[in-house]
């Protein structure tokens, strides 16, 4: 199938810190699924690195004040134009990010606690049908038939 994937989790380098978090099944997950990488803050506008920042309510703010809502809300409208124009069906995204994250992301005080919510990008897909998984998931997907 084809997996809309956050593309930190391929090892690309678009984290907010400028860093990346690839996924040590990768090389499983290429070996069964034609994957897609997605960074909804950069399609929405937003440089690597970039100031952190965390969902409170319906907004994206930095850590900084600044309200980035409208990168993230762009961000998650390419990411969801890109899935259909590649047929996904799944999307495998970065847990607890504010644009990532699919039942737990941070809390909007900047000190790493948790709260229920999604992001802005994975709310998105969810609400167009495709099924979003963390990458805690990722197993799940070895599972599936290619």
């Amino acid at each position: 199938m084809n997996l809309l994937i956050s593309a930190c989790l391929m090892g690309i380098k678009c984290r907010y810190d400028g860093g990346r978090k690839p996924l040590s099944c990768l090389d499983e997950l290429m070996e069964k699924h034609v994957l897609i990488p997605v960074c909804p803050e950069v399609l929405g506008g937003l440089p690597t690195p970039r100031v952190p920042a965390e969902r409170i309510g319906e907004k994206v703010m930095t850590k900084d004040g600044r309200d980035v809502t409208a990168n993230y809300e762009q961000g998650a409208q390419e990411a969801l134009r890109l899935a259909r124009m590649a047929g996904c069906t799944h999307a495998l995204l970065k847990e607890r990010s504010p644009s990532c994250g699919y039942g737990t992301i941070y809390d909007g005080s900047f000190t790493g606690g948790l709260c229920e919510g999604y992001g802005v990008c994975g709310e998105l897909l969810k609400k167009h049908g495709i099924e979003v998984l963390g990458e805690s998931r990722a197993h799940e997907l070895l599972e599936e038939e290619a």
